[in-house]
């Protein structure tokens, strides 16, 4: 399987140093697309990956996504001057499922700014939403300029499905990438998501997917 469809993850809040340096070594043996941090170690895996193509992927906005746009906005531009070439940030779902498109818009969109040159990705968080609000949030990233569109955090109520992958990828054509995250552990799940759409896979599960 291609290393590069993978973003190594760590997220969970009790993720210590030496556990982001064993998974930075692990994405550099690899060679995976990214490292995904939290916040507080986007200047160490920078550090960690400097020299090799592994880039720092950093969450935003997470995992809940209620943040106010600024501070989602200036947690981006700080994430960036770190170190950070891909932001995952999390809508603001109560406002979706409230219909405040346009809140949800300007939200993705001020986060696309302060990334300056640096690839944004949209969670969604599928589990929480109908069919219909899926369809929107991903309208909604594409129309704010957005990279991609993201499944979930992997910290709500579910996490990647295949049917959500399709769904999303039919919203948002080839303009777009879809990331699937949230409960892949197994190459045959991976394999899954990769044949209903996604073109980059959040895990981690990484080593033991490319391992089977």
């Amino acid at each position: 399987m291609n290393t590069k469809l993978f973003d190594h993850t760590i997220l969970k809040a009790d993720a210590t140093e030496n556990a982001v340096k064993k998974i930075c070594d692990e994405a550099k043996e690899y060679g995976f697309m990214s490292v995904c941090v939290n916040g507080f170690y986007t200047a160490f895996a920078a550090r960690q990956l400097a020299g090799t193509d592994v880039k720092v992927c950093t969450v935003v906005g997470f995992p809940l996504g209620q943040m106010t746009t600024r501070a989602k906005a200036a947690e981006a531009s700080f994430a960036v001057e770190d170190g950070a070439e891909e932001i995952d940030m999390v809508i603001n779902v109560g406002a979706l499922k409230d219909r405040q498109y346009e809140t949800v818009l300007e939200d993705i969109r001020e986060v696309k700014k302060a990334c300056g040159n640096a690839l944004l990705k949209v969670i969604i968080e599928c589990c929480l939403l109908t069919d219909e609000e899926k369809v929107k949030a991903c309208e909604l990233a594409q129309s704010a300029g957005a990279d991609f569109v993201k499944t979930s955090t992997g910290f709500s109520t579910g996490g990647a499905r295949a049917e959500d992958v399709a769904l999303m990828r039919k919203a948002v054509g080839t303009q777009m990438g879809v990331k699937a995250s949230g409960g892949i552990r197994d190459r045959e799940s991976a394999e899954k998501m990769l044949a209903a759409g996604a073109d980059r896979l959040g895990t981690s599960a990484t080593v033991t997917i490319c391992g089977q």
